[in-house]
């Protein structure tokens, strides 16, 4: 009986099958964004919220960044397509878009 080591019993290869050029420059995109550890934390905090948007101004209180940083990383996720956002009044309401984490969530299975 031969016994396989437990990353290849419950893990398959990540990505079975050939990308186009253009689904792999889509993929590598959504990981470059989320590489940044500060872009995870925003992610978790929209994620977080009951409602699954948050306004801008609250995010750079409670991360302890400053706003011009947590203006740039909102920018590069919205670009990248994982966040919506609103503009109410004065501020910009952000959500996650959850297609593109069923997506991600699809391409690591």
């Amino acid at each position: 009986m031969t016994i396989l080591p437990l990353a290849t019993f419950c893990c398959p290869p990540l990505l079975a099958g050939n990308l186009t050029a253009a689904e792999a420059n889509d993929i590598a995109v959504l990981f470059r964004v989320l590489g940044e550890p500060a872009r995870l934390m925003l992610l978790s905090a929209i994620a977080a919220q009951p409602s699954q948007e948050v306004c801008a101004c609250e995010l750079v209180e409670s991360l302890g960044l400053s706003q011009p940083t947590v203006s740039h990383h909102l920018k590069v996720m919205y670009q990248a397509g994982l966040l919506t956002k609103e503009r109410r009044g004065n501020w910009i309401y952000y959500q996650i878009v959850r297609e593109r984490l069923v997506f991600l969530r699809k391409v690591l299975n």
